[in-house]
């Protein structure tokens, strides 16, 4: 179960957004000190514990979409774990259940404890549960009992309320009170009853919210947080969700539970967040439940658009219609910039899976048309698609950009449209400039580009960027750094205007040296890009701003992380320009470093040069050495030729092949038998004390010999031995 267990951690964070706290592989045992079965995450990167969480028997489990497991923790704070595979979570989920004593197959775990243990935890407190029976002359009472558990710290206490209001009619019977006190005019009773509903919802309770927010109930409870007390007059929200919020069909939707839906999801997160308010520091985790109940709408929406074979197509039917009207392409579009922000809810995996489904259907050329239309509307709500669809997968955008200009015949590329509608955006605070720009980072920032063995996404991709974009994103820099413009400027506007680019372009070369990558600092070198850095720093003379500071840090960087490749490079080419610069220590600092690693360089030269010398003499003695060696080798082998053998040193069919001459006649000839190719044979027996550690050597040997001149007389068939002793070789 190790790889089926592999989990992704999310917390509801005090904005009520789900922050990412890590992936790592989840297990549930029972852990000593807490003395309780727990969910336990270990961190994939650190192998640090990311969760240690209790399962408590009264914590409200829910499991969505397979692969989704949501709780609050005692406190009310939000948890949720993703699962990459659905028999994962089937199993944490079979041990949550087993622990609150719950069949599987539900979907929500119940709030609750069984009834008999819930009795007798709060026994001694029964009759703080005495709620005040639903009537219109207890409003006060049933007000002030609401507002009382709210402040108990238990959690049992609001668990024990909670189950009060879910079982029987209670909730639907004080929305009954509220049409009788708005009919009477009964003012001190509709400020009592948004005090009873608001706490109710600060119960955090998914059960009752199933009850509040039902088709039959939503619409008074909207009523009922009308009357704030501290507001003179009643808002009148019912009025706006009735009449003036409108749902609008781009294409019109057939399933009625979607329709209600995506109804009910609108008007909770009005609720939310217009009709609930702001939480105080006692309160900020009170609603956690109820932006878990919005986003879990959100991804069930998300789902059933889907999942439906004949709505996106319709959708993207229209889009590719040229001949439709402005509005009706901006309300397309709205409606598909609000799809893709539901779609963020999507755990990975299903966001992968729809964001495959939306480029089949032509997501990409349908954006690349309406981004050249002049409403500014329209290319605002096509930029933010773009922006949810480069945060859900920029490979395939990147895919998708390459393969266009493969195929592209008039060279207007998606990429470079986008550049141009950054360079002229028309809009004073430049917001879609930014956004676009935003959407550009992302798609070339290597931390994020996939590397697979079969293709490299870096390298192809940034290649395609840098060949094909990057003159068309320059171009104004070039056009507004011009010497023409420059000089017919007048100097205070020309001087504020490059003085901005410089520090712009000089934060750029900090983060290239930042890298510390040799193949950037030799691009540096290579192109004297230093050199424009010191002329603009020298420009700036003694004034003390953000451009001589920028400079000098620059420079500092390099000393102190000693990037010695651009250490030798500023030193020897601009030190004799800077070494007058004395406010500062850094460029004396810079030549330090370069004598000091000059002064080392040195020394392993010396140290080399010495160690070369000695290994070339000792190699030249050891050569010597095997010489000598060899030649005594073969003194001692011509020595053991001439030696007379003994008589048991040889078998006697080999007796016949050697005799021993007179030592005193002649004491250095040997008659050597010929074989049938001119040569010499000497058999030669070891020695027994050397059997066995020669016993690969041969016990004869065959050595050829050059005719000698001094042999030339001698007879052929003559056995007389020759003059001179034959030198041996094995």
């Amino acid at each position: 179960m190790a790889d089926k267990c592999r989990v992704k951690l999310y917390s509801l964070n005090r904005d009520q957004q789900w922050d990412y706290l890590g992936t790592g592989h989840i297990s549930s045992p029972y852990v000593e000190h807490l003395q309780s079965v727990c969910l336990l995450v270990q961190s994939d990167s650190s192998e640090a514990l990311i969760l240690e969480s209790k399962i408590n028997s009264n914590t409200p489990y829910q499991r969505q979409q397979e692969t989704l497991i949501v709780w609050s923790e005692a406190e009310g704070h939000g948890m949720a774990l993703s699962f990459q595979d659905a028999e994962g979570c089937q199993q944490i989920w079979e041990d949550i259940c087993r622990v609150q004593g719950k069949d599987p197959s539900v979907r929500i775990t119940q709030d609750l404890l069984d009834e008999s243990d819930q009795f007798d935890d709060i026994l001694e407190t029964a009759d703080v549960f005495d709620l005040p029976s639903c009537e219109l002359g207890n409003l006060e009472d049933i007000d002030d009992f609401v507002s009382s558990i709210l402040t108990l710290p238990l959690p049992i206490h609001k668990e024990r309320l909670a189950l009060i209001l879910e079982n029987g009619n209670y909730i639907k019977n004080l929305l009954q009170l509220f049409h009788t006190c708005e009919d009477q005019g009964d003012t001190e009773g509709l400020h009592h009853l948004y005090e009873i509903i608001k706490g109710i919802l600060f119960l955090n309770k998914t059960s009752l919210f199933e009850i509040m927010f039902s088709d039959e109930c939503i619409m008074d409870v909207v009523g009922c947080l009308e009357y704030d007390p501290a507001m003179a007059q009643p808002k009148r929200h019912r009025e706006f969700l009735t009449q003036h919020a409108k749902f609008k069909e781009v294409v019109p939707i057939t399933d009625c539970e979607l329709t209600q839906k995506i109804h009910q999801t609108y008007r909770v997160q009005y609720i939310h967040d217009i009709l609930m308010p702001i939480p105080s520091l006692f309160e900020e985790n009170f609603l956690s439940t109820l932006t878990t109940f919005i986003f879990l709408n959100k991804v069930e929406i998300v789902r059933m658009l889907h999942e439906d074979d004949n709505f996106l197509s319709e959708v993207f039917v229209q889009l590719r219609n040229e001949t439709i009207d402005d509005d009706k392409q901006r309300e397309l579009l709205f409606f598909f910039k609000e799809f893709c922000k539901f779609s963020q809810t999507l755990q990975p995996p299903n966001k992968d899976a729809l964001f495959k489904t939306l480029t089949h259907l032509g997501i990409l050329p349908v954006l690349k048309t309406v981004m050249s239309r002049k409403d500014l509307q329209i290319r605002s709500a096509a930029t933010d698609i773009l922006t949810y669809l480069v945060e859900c997968s920029p490979s395939m955008i990147r895919e998708f950009i390459m393969e266009e200009a493969q195929q592209s015949v008039d060279g207007k590329l998606f990429i470079n449209l986008i550049s141009e509608q950054m360079i002229c955006d028309t809009d004073p605070e430049l917001g879609g400039a930014i956004h676009l720009m935003e959407f550009l980072r992302a798609l070339i920032h290597p931390e994020n580009m996939l590397s697979t063995p079969s293709k490299c996404e870096r390298s192809e991709f940034l290649y395609f960027f840098y060949k094909h974009c990057i003159q068309n994103f320059i171009a104004p820099l070039f056009a507004i750094t011009s010497e023409n413009i420059c000089e017919g400027d007048n100097v205070v506007g020309a001087d504020k205007n490059n003085t901005f680019l410089t520090l712009s372009a000089l934060r750029f070369m900090r983060g290239m040296i930042g890298l510390k990558d040799e193949l950037y600092n030799y691009y540096i070198i290579k192109g004297n890009l230093f050199e424009p850095v010191v002329n603009a720093f020298l420009k700036n003379g003694t004034r003390y701003n953000m451009l001589n500071s920028a400079v000098i840090e620059l420079f500092e960087y390099i000393r102190v992380e000693n990037i010695k490749s651009l250490v030798t490079h500023i030193v020897e080419k601009f030190y004799k320009t800077l070494e007058s610069i004395e406010y500062v220590q850094t460029f004396k600092g810079l030549k330090i470093r370069y004598d000091k690693e000059k002064d080392q360089q040195n020394q392993i030269q010396k140290n080399l040069h010495s160690i070369l010398y000695s290994q070339i003499l000792c190699r030249g003695i050891r050569v010597l050495e095997k010489k000598e060696e060899m030649c005594i080798k073969e003194d001692s082998k011509e020595e053991e030729a001439v030696m007379p053998p003994l008589e048991d040193d040889f078998p006697d069919p080999y007796d016949k092949f050697m005799e021993t001459k007179n030592p005193k006649e002649n004491e250095d000839k040997v008659d050597l038998p010929k074989t049938s190719s001119g040569s010499y044979k000497i058999s030669s027996s070891p020695s027994a004390g050397g059997a066995n550690e020669t016993s690969s050597q041969s016990s004869s040997s065959t050595v050829g010999l050059k005719n000698d001149p001094d042999d030339e007389e001698t007879d052929e068939g003559d056995e007389t031995s020759p003059k001179k002793k034959p030198r041996l070789s094995s």
